[in-house]
């Protein structure tokens, strides 16, 4: 699966394809370096944050957390973004893998 439980959350690795002509996860892809990581689509620029803002916004509602529970952790300016989630861990696990499971 492409996260990984730390401490009072959850990192999940995010591939972004701005600008698409529809938006939703992809599913489950592996990189060059063999990392996996999940591909979602969103038709947000990537000008001034607004893809950023748009994946936040996305992810939150999809896993049902709030913004604020919803932060990049690296990757702002980059394709491939590591996003820490906050709560359970065991909880958000469950919400990561169910929502990968549904979009499949």
């Amino acid at each position: 699966m492409p996260f990984s439980i730390v401490g009072k959350g959850l990192r999940l690795a995010v591939r972004l394809t701005p600008r698409a002509s529809r938006e939703g996860v992809d599913g489950v892809i592996e990189g060059a370096d063999g990392r996996r990581m999940l591909q979602l689509r969103l038709a947000a620029p990537p000008v001034d944050g607004a893809a950023n803002a748009a994946l936040v916004a996305f992810v939150a509602k999809a896993l049902r957390l709030r913004k604020s529970e919803v932060m990049i952790a690296t990757g702002e300016k980059s394709r491939l973004k590591l996003l820490e989630l906050s709560g359970d861990p065991a909880d958000l696990k469950a919400r990561v893998e169910a929502w990968i499971a549904g979009s499949t």
